[in-house]
């Protein structure tokens, strides 16, 4: 079936990322939150990222308009019953999330399909509150979602094979790539990324070398836009200890199990940037200072 409409469960960092890459493509668009304060905040940041594209010169002023004119809030998740396609984007929570598609599973026709944008949950756990596994698959965006190139479209040993095709090319019609994955916990991405930002912290903790000069050497003798250490901040090390217990739970392997360190920093609330410290202080955010440990 052909995608011409699309609903997003979620209007946060991710949820609204994905609503403006969805209206923007070229689908109505309709985004629901839980209160209309989130809902505001979130349309709000599209709208001020839709301006800041026309003053660059990356899009015309009409296509704003037309951007913007395919898209809508809402608090009600009734107004979600007549899309084609349902994108997840809530707390990552396996509770959570499924209470929502059993939700929307009695709420849709059969002929909707869904999808999660979970990062380190697995599909198929998830999909098991529906009467729709068929129709289900991962959808895995990144953050900033209309900035970043790429989303993993994950298939479960009981997805549809034509509508995974389908979910590949509108990732493709998103200006995306589409990756294939399977529904390995963690994906692609955060399979081969977790153990990396994992090890970094392991060498911090032995004394191989500082916050900056781990840093320094994976951007300079690697190439990586950012040191993995300055990534864990970026990301949040909440964030990335919730994935890791995820993922050991799942391999009960070294390699995925969180270091002392981490657990330590998440107990004493350093989750990174957006707390204002983590491997660096960012009382000064134009100059972040690696913290002493």
């Amino acid at each position: 079936m052909a995608i011409r409409k699309v609903g997003v469960v979620g209007c946060g960092l991710m949820g609204s990322g994905i609503a403006q890459v969805s209206a923007a493509a070229g689908f109505a668009t309709v985004v629901r939150e839980v209160s209309p304060a989130i809902v505001e905040k979130g349309i709000a940041g599209i709208e001020k990222n839709l301006a800041r594209l026309v003053e660059k010169g990356t899009i015309t002023a009409g296509a704003q308009a037309e951007t913007r004119g395919r898209l809508r809030g809402t608090t009600a998740l009734e107004d979600l019953k007549d899309c084609d396609l349902i994108v997840e984007a809530i707390i990552e929570q396996l509770p959570a999330k499924r209470e929502l598609f059993t939700a929307l599973d009695a709420l849709c026709p059969p002929s909707t399909i869904f999808a999660s944008n979970t990062s380190s949950l697995t599909i198929t756990e998830i999909s098991a509150a529906t009467k729709r596994p068929q129709r289900f698959v991962g959808l895995h965006f990144f953050n900033p979602v209309p900035v970043m190139k790429l989303v993993e479209v994950v298939r479960t040993i009981a997805t549809d094979a034509d509508v995974y095709e389908e979910m590949v090319v509108f990732g493709t019609r998103l200006g995306k790539t589409a990756v294939r994955a399977h529904d390995s916990t963690g994906f692609i991405v955060n399979r081969l990324l977790v153990p990396y930002l994992l090890d970094a912290i392991r060498a911090l903790e032995e004394g191989v070398g500082s916050i900056e000069d781990i840093d320094n050497s994976m951007k300079l003798g690697c190439g990586h836009p950012m040191g993995p250490l300055t990534l864990l901040d970026f990301v949040g090390l909440d964030t990335t200890y919730y994935i890791s217990q995820i993922m050991f739970e799942e391999f009960h392997e070294k390699r995925f199990a969180s270091p002392p360190l981490l657990k330590r920093m998440v107990l004493a609330g350093w989750n990174g940037r957006k707390a204002g410290r983590g491997f660096y202080d960012y009382a000064d955010a134009a100059k972040p200072k690696a913290m002493k440990f």
